[in-house]
């Protein structure tokens, strides 16, 4: 297959009109102005795809989120993977990394194995590995977690769920109060991604836990304490820790559009990775679903849980933030309406993420050697094409 015209979203992270070709599943030819990227053996593609006046970029990659289209990865089902691994490459998104939620160990090693389990195939996105979103979470800033399954980072446990799940765990969440000496961090973080998350700790404690081997922040500004002058908490600890990476929800509810451009401006988008954190309903219509085993009301882009002595508002009441009910690809356009230059929504979505995960060798780029999953988008952002390891399935 051979890609021309397009508007290349180039490893520069700038567009370059140019062309691509497309060897078996394998990016081959990368040609644009002043970028030449070859390791093609020069066969004629069998057909031709123009993508005049398009943009052209990786596959979106999401590494946090919990479920769509009713399905969610608790359910521990290969049916439920497929359905969600099918909307996300509908919507553009061609690689996921799935979120457990805090749930007891018994149910949980059913979600690994069945992710251990789980084939990829066309016309569904990668399945690149999972996370666990909790149990070594903080009650203070449990959010719509499961105060019930909170437990001490458990080394066991994880080590546990890594052999269940085959290596796919990439991310585990961790608040610094579920691991005070940091012993478990530093361990873990070895293996996979630690991401400081659901904390009410000081910004000292997190110091702590970054020199300790954590390396990323679940998503910045919900469930942790807010920035404050004297208090700078862990998003300043996140700041003054330049290997650092934070994820953002830009659903256009859970923060809002002034933070979201001053976050670009503090951490940049070599340090920012969007994320949708979307739960089974999006994509459904409103109403009643669940979330870790606990009943969430969706009305429109709001996804709440109902929980009197929860300390973390949607507003003025007892309404907690339950994930989102927006893909990733939404939420890139929604950063790009609050005023986020397009390359760089496109890199936080792409590129950023992939090094988070360690998979940047092969994902995230459009670059000779790399799965050829490229999506096209019209000139106002609007799907065009979707191209799934050298196919194109929309």
């Amino acid at each position: 297959m051979k890609i021309t015209n397009g508007n290349l979203y180039l490893p520069d992270y700038h567009f370059h009109t140019g062309t691509i070709e497309i060897e078996n599943e394998y990016i081959s030819l990368v040609s644009a102005e002043n970028h030449i990227m070859s390791n093609s053996s020069n066969l004629e593609p069998d057909n031709i795809l123009d993508a005049g006046g398009c943009y052209v970029l990786p596959g979106l990659i999401d590494i946090h989120l919990h479920g769509c289209m009713g399905a969610d990865v608790c359910d521990a089902t290969p049916e439920a993977l497929h359905t969600i691994t099918a909307y996300q490459a509908s919507q553009g998104i061609t690689g996921i990394c799935t979120a457990s939620m805090t749930l007891p160990e018994q149910k949980l090693i059913p979600i690994m194995e069945n992710a251990a389990a789980y084939s990829n195939t066309l016309p569904c996105a990668d399945l690149l590995g999972i996370r666990l979103e909790g149990p070594f979470l903080s009650e203070a800033k449990c959010g719509a977690q499961n105060s019930a399954y909170l437990q001490k980072a458990d080394l066991t446990l994880f080590e546990t769920l890594q052999e269940k799940a085959n290596g796919l765990i990439r991310i585990v969440d961790v608040a610094p109060e579920a691991d005070t000496d940091c012993q478990f961090m530093q361990t873990v973080s070895e293996q996979c991604k630690v991401s400081l998350a659901h904390t009410a700790a000081d910004y000292s404690t997190c110091q702590k836990a970054f020199t300790a081997g954590a390396s990323h922040v679940t998503h910045l500004f919900n469930a942790m304490n807010e920035f404050h002058h004297r208090k700078p908490g862990l998003i300043g600890a996140a700041y003054d820790t330049p290997a650092c990476t934070v994820e953002l929800i830009c659903d256009g509810i859970h923060v809002d559009a002034a933070t979201i451009r001053m976050a670009f401006q503090l951490f940049t988008d070599a340090r920012i990775v969007l994320i949708s954190d979307s739960m089974r309903a999006t994509g459904m219509p409103d109403g009643s679903y669940t979330l870790g085993g606990q009943t969430v009301k969706v009305c429109g882009n709001l996804a709440t849980l109902n929980r009197a002595c929860t300390l973390d508002s949607a507003n003025s009441s007892n309404e907690t933030l339950a994930g989102s009910v927006t893909h990733l690809m939404d939420c890139v356009r929604k950063a790009v309406s609050f005023g986020i230059p397009l390359e760089s929504a496109i890199r936080c979505a792409t590129a950023t993420p992939s090094h988070c995960i360690g998979i940047a060798d092969k994902y995230g780029y459009l670059r000779p050697g790399h799965i050829a999953n490229i999506v096209i988008l019209n000139p106002d952002l609007s799907l065009r094409h979707v191209i799934i390891h050298g196919r194109l399935i929309l």
